[in-house]
């Protein structure tokens, strides 16, 4: 197919760029409540095949303390008294615009990010609903009423405990999901009364710069929100900031460990490395799990922290299952996803695949026999793969069981029984999500029991959607929830009142 270039037919997005000759697209960014060109720029390349789509503004470090500075002294204030009626119809229409205006949004995800045009119209579709559903999260906002009377040292006094936000919230968003990742971080955010710094991914950050022209259509205070389409290395002089009070991170483990100890003493809700153990047990539908678990390896190209990367089958139906398998992989043609006729699309970047394919190498030569795919199928796309390695204690030691390898590959081994299966899972350092296929309820209340995961799916491939269902790890896997009604908890502190009456005959205690 032709060059990749970006080209948006909507005329509200029209003075927020200019066009090259060659049509390359420079991007302002909005910084300190205004649309900026600062003749500094971030280059953006499609994954699609490599072509420079797009110059972003890159605003200074000055500029940026500057704007964390108005933030913090108006920009919070502004959302903070801002009355939580307003705060929700303004997140209201924020959704009727991102419906109306999301045909180019589609197109940016397709171009900047990989998708297919299946793939950018779920992701835009599950932002609008997340954004509806923002009434929801007023369920988790609430406080308590505490009675003195239950301790000698409180009688005749009463509390409350409530919430409030913390201010400013840092919400550092990854490629894999930028649209969606920055709606759900700014939606529980400023419903809770937090003005937002939004930092999206470097590799594709045009669908955010598009986000945040709509939050300005939409009428949202111009100082409580800014884009900081900066370099992730000059994050080491923002996290430290003490006027962040939360920072909400979605990446990978290493990047967020980094975030921790360089953002110091802050509330944090990391959602971090993943890829999932499926496990499918004897009696399971083997057709529907083969089916579920394609679908899992191989959706957004496996770039996704609850893709599947582990399957652990039970021994009686393990070469039925492994062939249906290999047959399911086999619908999943790649290519450019702008062309319907491939369903998985690039990996973001070239450096992406030759890291997923040093660790195919790494699995084969551990003993590891390739039944589908492994073949690398240009500079950003590769085949989807599957990987047999039956020996266990070489199982563990490969890359691809140790490591997040963010890629459609996963390994495949036999077990003898739920035992065997908890145990390989959970030497795995990470626990986000994980998989059961079968009936025996018993097998699966085990499993449920015992495995070290922060969601567990029964006959389905996990999938975190709108964040319907809470989701959020254990061990590597991350700090916190993300999910309606669940993150606004991390975005909010807990204050208590103390009201004392002692000696004024509110109270008579019979002592």
């Amino acid at each position: 197919m032709d060059r990749v270039i970006l080209d948006f037919k909507d005329s509200l997005f029209r003075d927020i760029y200019s066009v090259r000759k060659d049509g390359v697209l420079v991007f302002k960014t909005f910084i300190n409540g205004q649309w900026i060109d600062s003749g500094d720029y971030l280059e953006v390349h499609s994954p699609i095949d490599g072509s420079l789509i797009a110059l972003v503004s890159k605003p200074s470090l000055e500029l940026v303390h500057k704007t964390i500075d108005v933030m913090y002294n108006k920009g919070r204030w502004a959302v903070r008294d801002t009355p939580g009626d307003r705060r929700l119809d303004l997140l209201e229409r924020l959704a009727d615009l991102l419906s109306h205006h999301r045909d180019d949004i589609v197109e940016a995800l397709v171009i900047d990010s990989g998708k297919t045009y299946s793939q950018a119209r779920g992701e835009v579709n599950a932002s609008i609903e997340r954004l509806r559903k923002a009434k929801m999260d007023l369920r988790r906002l609430i406080g308590e009423y505490i009675p003195g009377d239950w301790s000698q040292l409180t009688l005749e006094s009463e509390g409350i405990v409530r919430k409030e936000p913390y201010g400013i919230v840092l919400a550092i968003t990854p490629f894999n999901y930028p649209l969606f990742d920055t709606v759900n971080k700014f939606t529980y955010s400023f419903v809770a009364g937090n003005a937002v710094l939004l930092k999206p991914s470097s590799l594709d950050p045009i669908p955010v710069i598009l986000f945040v022209k709509l939050l300005e259509e939409a009428g949202f205070p111009k100082e409580a929100f800014a884009l900081l389409t900066i370099k992730g290395s000059e994050m080491k002089e923002i996290l430290p900031d003490r006027r962040i009070g939360a920072i909400s991170f979605t990446g990978s483990t290493e990047t967020g460990l980094e975030v921790m100890r360089t953002g110091g003493i802050k509330k944090y809700v990391l959602e971090l490395g993943g890829g999932d153990p499926a496990i499918v047990l004897s009696d399971a539908d083997i057709e529907h799990a083969a089916g579920n678990i394609a679908v899992g390896i191989t959706s957004y190209a496996g770039q996704r922290c609850d893709a599947i990367k582990l399957i652990l089958v039970e021994k009686p139906i393990y070469e039925e299952f492994k062939n249906k398998l290999v047959e399911e992989l086999g619908k999943y043609k790649v290519g450019d996803p702008r062309c319907p006729a491939y369903s998985v699309g690039p990996l973001i970047t070239k450096y992406a695949v030759d890291n997923a394919m040093k660790a195919i190498e790494d699995a084969v030569n551990k003993g590891g026999k390739i039944l589908f795919g492994g073949k690398r199928l240009g500079d950003t796309y590769m085949e989807p793969t599957l990987i047999e390695l039956t020996d266990k204690s070489k199982l563990f030691k490969t890359k691809l069981f140790v490591d997040e390898v963010f890629a459609p590959v996963a390994l495949i081994t036999p077990i003898e029984n739920v035992d065997e299966a908890i145990e390989i899972a959970n030497k795995r350092r990470y626990g986000l999500d994980a998989a059961i296929f079968g009936k025996d309820i018993n097998k699966i209340r085990k499993l449920i029991r015992f495995l070290e995961v922060g969601a567990i799916y029964i006959n389905e491939y996990p999938r975190h959607g709108i964040g319907y269902y809470p989701f959020g790890g254990r061990k590597d896997s991350g700090i916190g929830r993300e999910g309606i009604g669940y993150s606004i908890e991390e975005v909010t502190a807990w204050k208590t009142i103390v009201y004392s009456y002692r000696g004024r005959g509110v109270w008579r205690y019979l002592l």
